[in-house]
């Protein structure tokens, strides 16, 4: 049976905690939804939509360890072969968040009678049905696995949601501080460039890394 819960080596740790912080200050579709609902519906909305996001992380999480696993256990190579795409996808998400930006998208309007329940469960679709977030799990935590580890079905599990811990308290600043944030991203474009192409250097050392690490 694996081993449900594992933590991975220091280096691992602090090279995914810089990936996950910069991945979390990146604007796309979660923080969009956080920011508006925050800035129409009041804050108790912003952080019902992050909590339903969060809930469909832990299922991207648990769907990616242990399908991973499995295909680690069936083949050590197929599992390479899995990272070395994902190596290609992150060279991708580099590329296209310097071509194109971050995407931060405020809805503006009066506030609406929703439920917390249907904030939530808003979260929970917008993070569940965005196929960018399914592919991208399924390719960036193998990245902090190497193929032979009989432990990896529990690192796995960890790092999504050590993702988590490190995620959530940042958000939470920014839903408690939704209108500044908001602000600050829509009126200073070398802000949002200057993330992007953090993002974009990050996710391409990581990519380098596993090419090489193939390559020696």
């Amino acid at each position: 049976m694996p081993e449900l819960f594992a933590i991975p080596a220091l280096a691992t740790l602090l090279a995914f905690t810089a990936a996950a912080v910069v991945l979390t200050i990146t604007p796309g579709p979660d923080m969009s939804l956080f920011l508006s609902r925050a800035m129409t519906d009041g804050r108790a909305a912003g952080f019902a939509c992050m909590f339903g996001a969060s809930s469909g992380i832990v299922v991207h999480t648990m769907a990616a360890a242990f399908g991973l696993s499995a295909l680690l256990a069936a083949s050590a190579q197929l599992f390479s072969l899995v990272k070395l795409a994902g190596a290609g996808y992150l060279i991708w998400l580099a590329v296209q968040a310097v071509r194109h930006g971050s995407a931060l998208r405020l809805v503006a309007g009066a506030p609406k009678n929703r439920t917390l329940l249907e904030h939530w469960l808003t979260g929970v679709g917008i993070n569940l049905l965005n196929p960018k977030i399914v592919l991208f799990f399924v390719t960036f935590l193998p990245q902090f696995i190497s193929a032979g580890d009989p432990r990896a079905a529990g690192k796995l599990v960890f790092l999504g949601l050590y993702f988590l811990a490190l995620a959530i308290p940042i958000t939470s600043l920014m839903i408690l501080a939704a209108d500044r944030f908001a602000a600050a991203f829509k009126s200073n474009p070398r802000l949002m460039k200057w993330i992007d192409w953090l993002f974009a250097g990050m996710f391409s050392a990581f990519a380098v890394k596993i090419l090489l690490t193939r390559g020696s």
